[in-house]
């Protein structure tokens, strides 16, 4: 029986972990330093107080039980991909394996100050670090409530934009269901000229008209140069002022692939041909958040690419030990999601043919409610999985 050894608890270990033992004849193993699987998107309701930690995440042991996979739950300190050997915490070395699959995700490029941000996108402590705040703020009648995200010149697909729009119009229906509103100065900024260009231009343009009708400011295109206990400076020497400030960094190369033998981008990621594969590294594969993304300059890494790359790994280590026809991730390149406002969403979809943005008044936020149930759900075996889902 072939061995194959998972790095990585999120979107794409999970999946790789669970397709892989869809297949034949595979002992899999899957490691993370959390023992539990934590549904991201969702997170954008724990500030709100819609949602909790415990209610989105699932744990491991659990989703092991169901599709039959081992888990350890321990960091990672070390890889050496040409040989396939992992280093954990405690000194164990695991090198029995035949495949290795990183799915480990990403770093975040760092900023003076950042310790003075708080992010939806890092540890799930954040998102209840951020709900302690903006309750703090409420108690108190009144404050300003900046939220951005940061980008990285070297690889654009590592840019996190979407859940910082999330929470933002999920603070502004908060706190309207309040009836405070009118007291909250709500601030988004970014770097870039155009944050959120990758949806597209009529996209873009519907972003302007929801922050104008919502009384949102915004500031754009001046480098972000440190963040302060009140407020963000940038490098036209603008200081914009907050009690309570969200941002999510851009992702760069995780720290403990940079360290390794494996080749990789500008950026830091794992530099994998279309299949997935780290080509000269036989039997290893890189996978998400941890993987240089193949593709046009729209493209965006997303969950559903990260879990379209796990299932077809899981098919080509079969096709790698029977034969057969590898599956490419390349077909599937698109950007899709539901942006929720708290109130209502925006279907949002991006390929090669253009960008659309759709409305959906308060039938959105419930069908990205529904999201995350199904997510939970299909996951622990308890309902089927939607094809292409």
């Amino acid at each position: 029986m072939k061995k194959v050894l998972v790095l990585g608890g999120g979107f794409a270990g999970v999946e790789a972990a669970i397709y892989l033992k869809k297949e034949k004849n595979l002992d899999v193993t899957l490691v993370s330093d959390r023992d539990y699987f934590y549904i991201y998107p969702t997170s954008i309701w724990i500030p709100t107080g819609q949602t909790t930690k415990e209610k989105i995440s699932v744990p491991l042991a659990q989703l092991a039980d169901k599709h039959g996979f081992n888990v350890i739950v321990e960091a990672v300190t070390a890889v050496e991909g040409f040989i396939r050997k992992v280093t954990l915490k405690s000194g164990t070395i695991l090198e029995d394996y035949d495949y290795l699959v990183l799915a480990l995700g990403q770093g975040k490029m760092s900023a003076k100050g950042i310790e003075n941000t708080l992010s939806i996108c890092g540890k799930p402590e954040e998102a209840i670090a951020l709900k302690d705040k903006l309750d703090a703020l409420v108690k108190e009648g009144s404050g300003k409530i900046a939220m951005g995200f940061g980008g990285n010149p070297k690889d654009t697909s590592a840019v996190r934009g979407g859940p910082a729009f999330e929470v933002l119009f999920n603070f502004h229906t908060f706190l309207k269901r309040k009836g405070i509103r009118k007291n909250f100065d709500l601030m988004f900024f970014a770097p870039m000229e155009k944050p959120g260009q990758k949806m597209g231009d009529k996209a873009l343009v519907m972003m302007d008209k929801m922050f104008a009708m919502n009384n949102i400011s915004k500031k754009v295109g001046s480098k972000i140069t440190s963040f302060e206990a009140d407020g963000i400076n940038f490098a036209d020497g603008e200081k914009m002022e907050a009690d309570l400030i969200m941002f999510i960094p851009a992702g760069k190369g995780h720290s403990i692939l940079e360290a390794s033998d494996l080749p990789l981008s500008e950026a830091g990621f794992v530099v994998t041909n279309e299949f997935n594969e780290v080509e000269g590294f036989k039997g290893v594969y890189a996978i998400g958040d941890s993987a240089s993304l193949m593709g046009p300059k729209w493209r965006a890494k997303q969950g559903h690419v990260a879990e379209v790359m796990a299932k077809n790994v899981a098919k080509n280590i079969t096709v790698n030990i029977n034969g057969g026809a590898r599956q490419s991730y390349m077909h599937h390149l698109n950007i899709l999601c539901v942006m929720d406002t708290g109130d209502g969403a925006a279907f949002v979809y991006r390929d090669n043919n253009g960008g659309k943005m759709i409305p959906m008044p308060f039938i959105g936020h419930w069908m990205k409610r529904g999201w995350g149930w199904y997510c939970r759900n299909s996951k622990l075996g308890k309902i089927p999985r939607i094809p292409g889902m």
